[in-house]
């Protein structure tokens, strides 16, 4: 069988190399194919996205927020800006281990920013844990190995930083600051840190005041140099509705002068927010930025970069009106444009969906919902992926309390995910399924009930609010497979399942884009014959991050012996 042929190739392929190279989304791909591109360059939820140039100066890693989810700090790959692929995560464990160790919704990973340092040849990546302070992962090779999280200055409230490194070697610091936590914000700092970038130097100056003004929640700062002028590039005015500032000065430490240089004009693309600035090789200037679609997260823009005067004008159109009156250096998103010069074409290339399990380590497209552990799931060298189930608290409300949940990013306004999976039931009550995954969750799930199986549907409403999960029978099935031995039989059941995902957003009354979409499901026993299973369901974003797609896996607390689903495959189709 094709399955079990691929697996000696699988097998005896480097673990820390890309699983799927050169994989083609069949729902959405930015390319054009005739030298344009079609933003978004990624329609997946990859928040707080930053970018930098590699050693080489033809290659291009970006990173993005992770939060709660692990592995963390997806490093993604492209040669153009336009085509991009996963090739790692820079973080495979949060400290402190026994705070991730549970799921922490919206906690974690806060934009992060990476760096190469060309004076120790080293890459760094720098983000903000809100609770906890500023911490850094090093790496001689992006798609290699990164060092453990090291927290280099403690404290609440520091967030979204990023280092510059200065021509002779010196080392600083910008940051933003949540009000959750420090009880104000809509103010950047700069410090000096020691040159290794490992520890601070000195104390944090204010440079930017944005309170009172069209320019509040200032956050999400990136720190450059060009030409002499110290540049910081950051958001402003909020992630619905804000715009991008340009702010430069001939000291690190300021004062500043800022222009606005990136917003919605005649656009719907709400926001638009922060991002990161790359000069390429040809003389270009490219900006990558976020829009936020809500339930489908925050995906990533491409703008094309001119300079006036000095001045950064982002995108289209320069002189585009922002909060009644027109801003001289400002532009606003391309839908469409001409592929960055990078001295010749490359082959499209997506981030992964699709997983066959046929690898001896997951997908570079999965994370949990906590810090990984042994018992959440194993790979196999058969064909299959096992998940075992998530035993409940005693108390048990809804899956927010589960770590076990293996997702990933919705990859497109419109898709459908089919799995083919094995639930092997212990004991009552065990289940497994698919799930669209938010703070509102709709689940479909095959339950051991008796000595036969359910299919349910589960839905929870304001799952972090401690709602509790409604069930719904839709059908019973006899199991496929009973073990027939009487040390700890099984009952098996061979099912697949679907969920597709439409979007059914637009325009509201006050010319806002409303971006919602519609979940279904459906169950089938041949992979033929498909059957609805319930009503459809609104998709919801969860906490600081759009709704995931994947698997879940439970069972009630007090039981004997854990039960197990096996996932043979994941597909993405339009």
């Amino acid at each position: 069988m094709l399955k079990k042929a691929l697996l000696f190739i699988s097998l005896t392929s480097a673990l820390g190399m890309s699983a799927q190279p050169d994989y083609k989304s069949a729902v959405w791909s930015p390319d054009n194919g005739n030298g344009t591109f079609t933003n978004p360059v990624i329609n997946a939820d990859y928040s707080d996205p930053d970018v930098c140039v590699g050693a080489s100066g033809e290659d291009f890693y970006l990173t993005a927020s992770s939060f709660n989810c692990i592995p963390g700090l997806p490093i993604l790959h492209s040669k153009d800006l336009v085509n991009w692929e996963i090739i790692n995560h820079a973080v495979k464990k949060l400290l402190p281990a026994d705070r991730y160790s549970q799921p922490q919704h919206g906690n974690g990973v806060w934009a992060p920013c990476i760096r190469y340092n060309s004076h120790n040849e080293t890459y760094y990546i720098y983000w903000g844990d809100p609770d906890l302070g500023i911490y850094v992962v090093t790496a001689k090779d992006p798609a290699g190995e990164w060092t453990e999280p090291r927290c280099v200055i403690e404290g609440k409230g520091m967030i979204d930083p990023s280092p510059l490194w200065d021509e002779d070697g010196k080392c600083y610091l910008v940051n933003g600051w949540a009000n959750s936590r420090c009880q104000f914000n809509s103010v950047l700092t700069v410090r000096e840190m020691t040159a290794d970038g490992m520890s601070q130097k000195g104390n944090p100056v204010i440079v930017f005041d944005g309170n009172g003004t069209n320019d509040r929640t200032a956050e999400g700062p990136k720190f450059y140099k060009r030409d002499g002028w110290y540049w910081i590039m950051c958001p402003a005015g909020g992630v619905p509705t804000g715009h991008e500032l340009a702010m430069r000065s001939k000291s690190p430490f300021g004062p500043y002068e800022s222009k606005m240089v990136l917003a919605k004009g005649e656009t719907n693309v709400n926001g638009p927010h922060q991002g990161g600035w790359v000069h390429l090789k040809s003389g270009e200037d490219w900006f990558l930025h976020f829009q936020d679609k809500e339930a489908y997260g925050r995906v990533v823009w491409l703008e094309p970069v001119k300079w006036v005067d000095g001045w950064p004008v982002m995108g289209e159109k320069q002189g585009v009106k922002a909060y009644g009156k027109k801003e001289k250096y400002c532009g606003q998103p391309v839908m469409s444009y001409r592929k960055p010069n990078v001295g010749k074409e490359y082959p499209i290339v997506n981030p992964a969906e699709n997983d066959e399990f046929d690898s001896p380590c997951l997908g570079k497209q999965w994370q949990w919902h906590a810090n990984y552990d042994q018992t959440f799931g194993m790979p196999t060298p058969d064909g299959f992926f096992r998940i075992f189930c998530h035993i409940q608290s005693a108390d048990y409300k809804n899956m927010w309390e589960a770590g076990n949940l293996l997702l990933q990013k919705t990859p497109a306004d419109n898709f459908t995910a089919t799995t083919k999976f094995t639930l092997t039931a212990k004991d009552e009550g065990q289940y497994g399924g698919i799930i669209c995954m938010g703070m509102d969750y709709s689940a479909l799930v095959v339950k051991r009930v008796g000595n036969e199986f359910q299919v349910q549907r589960l839905t929870c409403r304001q799952a972090d609010k401690g709602k509790p999960e409604n069930a719904e029978v839709i059908a019973t099935l006899k199991p496929t497979k009973a073990d027939k031995i009487d040390y700890q039989p099984s009952l098996h059941e061979t099912i697949y399942m679907r969920l597709n995902v439409s979007y059914i957003g637009g325009l509201t009354s006050s010319g806002e884009n409303k971006h919602e979409a519609r979940v279904t499901f459906a169950y089938s026993t041949d992979g033929k014959k498909w059957r609805e299973a319930g009503a459809p369901f609104t998709m919801r974003q969860g906490k600081w991050i759009g709704a995931k797609v994947g698997y879940v896996a439970a069972e009630p607390a007090g039981k004997k012996v854990r039960g197990w689903i096996d996932a043979d495959w994941f597909r993405v189709t339009r």
